[in-house]
């Protein structure tokens, strides 16, 4: 092993010319760490632990693919990350993993923790309220049970679930409700009354009601808590334990820390009735005081059942209940963040995807209160389907020049489409093996299935771009979505977003960025010193505002501002209320300039339109639907041409074959004519001296551009760049020693990478 590393290094760090030394192509060269990596996910299961375990999967991911980071997590029962044992075999793991090049980003959520945390604050654990109604008699006693629920995830599914501890009835109320919600002259709260006894336990709470005539007509509501084996999110030493167990594992040798899909546990339909609240002694506390002294278990009466001539303080609530969730599972993640940076250095990764129902909607606003902008990554990551135009909105909040989607499919044929698709939107995957897995399908075997075929040599091709990219897909259209919104489901707009406007812009050839309304209370959208709206380093040539109902003053003011600018204004949906649900006119407080529209449909034709007047060039239609978990949006084709912010311009094809299409083409690149002969992949970028200021390709036979001209007697996968004081350097895939002529006339500044031996 130790020869193996010294010769990867050689191949990889070649400061100036090159030594003729033959490639071994076991283990290959990897990507250098200053080029955004190759990503795959890595679960440490029983196999794992056992003397030698992880050695069989590490051999064959190190051998087969290009990846230089691996996400990793456990999954194995018994094993907590801040047991001792499992901190030496991650620190034997990581070691073993450097040996190939391989860095190791370590997941240390809470989750897998609960044992430990539990221990430590046995009061601290969280807790569902659930609402439950019986129709009252006028004799006889009545018995309502409410059961508790055994939850579980990927965190969970080989140890031990979210599973029930303990069950205490928190509230009961009886009353007359009507098509307009509860009348509230008829409340009254049984929940000391002689006429209720109750029995509580973990997997129930049973009332017993004796009636009489005067309970007639009147319903009877339990309120029902149970506390789950389950960190709760508002816990006081949650932070303070986060810190102990990233700092805990500093000596381990990991480069940096994962989070994956952080929150309540989960609710896999995000409770359509409205009657399961995430709960805690410190939540009520802390909705208390964000209400002026308001009484959360009251409230939940309000927010799930309504009562007459109380639509806004229903609405109110609901806006205070779910902002809360968003700021507190944010503020959990900065906090995480930045205890990665203080243990690792600003270098360290942060990996893994704030996401878990991969759509913007009602499961993911109570899982985390759609918090996914405001959740720091230097890396900005999705996972599964979640939508293009999110995956592209955050890599321009985190300055990030790729995305990554950590992606997965019993389908092994999915990722073949799903690289190329990604690769022309700007991005990446994260590969994830197959799953769910086949009936006898070992972990194994998963990671030999995804690593066979072409899939990895299309991604050692893509991994070329890497070289050169330096910003994110070019998005012209920003849609804001009202955030307060779409999340209350007594608004107008409950679990809309605004999907249906970007994904006509998207298959328009113009796409466009999601974004949350409170990114303006973040001041992370912005109106630039030449007047547009922007957002990172995208300026938008037009923004759509979606449903701005309950939104504040600064959202506003902020597209004020912007009409005094350069990007066009769009509207959907009135706004009427403030965050507090109080009548006002927010419509007026918007430049009239701002075009309104009644629906999304008749919003896109108009954009479209504005964007071809003011000469903004499409890129290739998003032609593709992701359909998968209930949910419809667009995505690219396997074959296409887009542009990134710095104006490189990308050409892809994939379509017929997974490794990759002969593009033979010429096309204009700001307004340079440039022809290639290549497979796969394509891209160019001209600089300000209006001549080629950077190139990546494979397969490359011919490039003739302005101030760049190779023809090469074989083919090859390389990239070229000039550095910040103009000297060309290069990396070149797969060649063989010397490199020919045309190359080395370029620059003696080369960095050769190996290919992975094919599975």
């Amino acid at each position: 092993m130790k020869s193996h590393l010294l010769l990867a290094v050689t191949l990889v760090l070649v400061p100036a010319g090159l030594r003729a030394v033959a490639p071994d192509p076991t283990p290959f060269a990897r990507l250098p760490e200053n080029v955004p990596p190759v990503v795959i996910a890595w679960f440490l299961t029983p196999q794992e632990f056992a003397p030698d375990g992880y050695k069989p999967i590490l051999d064959i991911i190190a051998n087969h693919s290009g990846a230089n980071v691996l996400a990793t997590s456990v999954r194995a029962p018994n094993c907590e990350v801040t047991d001792e044992s499992v901190r030496g075999r991650i620190k034997e793991i990581a070691a073993y993993a450097r040996r190939y090049g391989i860095r190791i980003a370590m997941d240390l959520d809470l989750r897998l923790a609960r044992e430990a945390f539990q221990k430590a604050y046995p009061q601290e654990l969280q807790e569902m309220l659930r609402l439950r109604e019986i129709d009252l008699a006028e004799s006889g006693e009545l018995t309502l049970r409410i059961a508790s629920s055994d939850l579980n995830d990927h965190y969970t599914g080989r140890t031990t679930h979210y599973i029930p501890l303990t069950g205490r009835l928190a509230r009961a109320y009886s009353y007359v409700r009507g098509a307009d919600g509860i009348e509230p002259r008829t409340l009254q709260d049984l929940t000391k009354s002689d006429l209720l006894t109750v029995t509580a336990g973990k997997n129930e709470v049973v009332a017993r009601v004796r009636c009489g005539p005067e309970m007639k007509g009147r319903k009877l509501c339990v309120l029902a808590c149970f506390q789950h084996f389950a960190v709760d999110v508002f816990a006081p030493h949650l932070l303070e334990f986060q810190r102990e167990i990233i700092s805990d594992y500093r000596d381990s040798g990991i480069v940096g820390v994962c989070k994956d899909e952080w929150g309540f546990p989960p609710c896999y339909d995000g409770c359509p009735a409205k009657n399961d609240y995430w709960f805690s002694h410190w939540r009520a506390e802390a909705y208390a005081k964000a209400t002026g002294g308001r009484d959360l278990l009251r409230d939940c009466l309000l927010m799930t059942y309504g009562e007459r001539g109380r639509p806004r303080e229903r609405q109110a609530a609901i806006n205070h209940f779910m902002r809360m969730s968003t700021r507190r599972n944010a503020e959990i993640e900065r906090d995480f963040y930045e205890t990665t940076k203080k243990a690792f250095g600003p270098s360290a990764i942060v990996a893994t995807h704030p996401t878990w129902y991969p759509y913007p909607g009602l499961r993911e606003f109570k899982k985390n209160g759609l918090d996914w902008w405001q959740v720091p990554r230097d890396m900005a990551q999705t996972d599964e389907v979640t939508p293009y135009c999110v995956r592209t909105a955050l890599c321009k909040k985190w300055n990030s020049p790729l995305w990554w989607n950590m992606y997965y499919s019993r389908n092994r044929a999915d990722y073949d489409v799903e690289v190329w698709s990604s690769a022309l939107a700007g991005g990446r995957i994260d590969y994830h093996p197959v799953y769910p897995r086949p009936n006898g399908m070992t972990f194994t075997d998963a990671y030999r299935s995804l690593l066979q075929g072409g899939l990895m040599r299309a991604d050692c091709r893509i991994r070329m771009l890497n070289f050169i990219t330096q910003s994110p897909l070019d998005c012209p259209v920003a849609v804001v979505f009202g955030h307060a919104c779409a999340m209350n489901w007594a608004g107008p707009a409950y679990d809309d977003v605004g999907i249906a406007v970007t994904d006509g812009l998207w298959r328009a050839g113009y796409p466009a960025d999601l974004i949350p309304s409170t990114e303006v209370d973040t001041k992370s959208l912005t109106i630039d010193q030449d007047g547009y709206v922007r957002y990172g380093a995208q300026r938008y040539r037009a923004v759509v505002l979606y449903h701005p109902e309950y939104e504040s003053p600064a959202l506003a003011g902020l597209f004020q501002q912007a009409a005094k600018g350069k990007t066009s204004l769009f509207r959907v949906g009135d706004w009427t209320r403030d965050f507090d649900a109080n009548v006002c006119d927010g419509v007026k407080t918007l430049p009239q300039t701002m075009v309104p529209f009644p629906s999304a449909t008749a919003a896109v034709p108009a954009i479209v339109a504005k964007l071809e007047q003011l000469g903004i060039e499409p890129q290739t239609p998003a032609t593709r639907t992701l359909t998968e978990f209930s949910r419809h949006s667009a995505a690219p084709p396997t074959r296409g041409r887009s542009r990134l912010i710095d104006g490189t311009v990308v050409l892809l094809s994939g379509q017929d074959n997974v490794s990759g299409d002969p593009i033979q083409t010429a096309l204009d690149v700001d307004d340079h004519r440039v022809t290639v002969d290549a497979i796969g992949i394509v891209a160019v970028r001209i600089g300000k001296a209006a001549a080629v200021e950077a190139l990546a390709a494979g397969g490359l036979k011919r490039f003739r551009g302005p101030g760049l001209d190779i023809e090469l007697p074989d083919r090859v996968d390389m990239a070229i760049w000039r550095d910040r004081d103009g000297t060309w350097r290069g990396a070149v895939q797969g060649g063989t020693l010397p490199l020919p002529g045309p190359l080395t006339a370029l620059t003696k500044h080369w960095t050769l990478l190996a290919l992975p031996a094919p599975l």
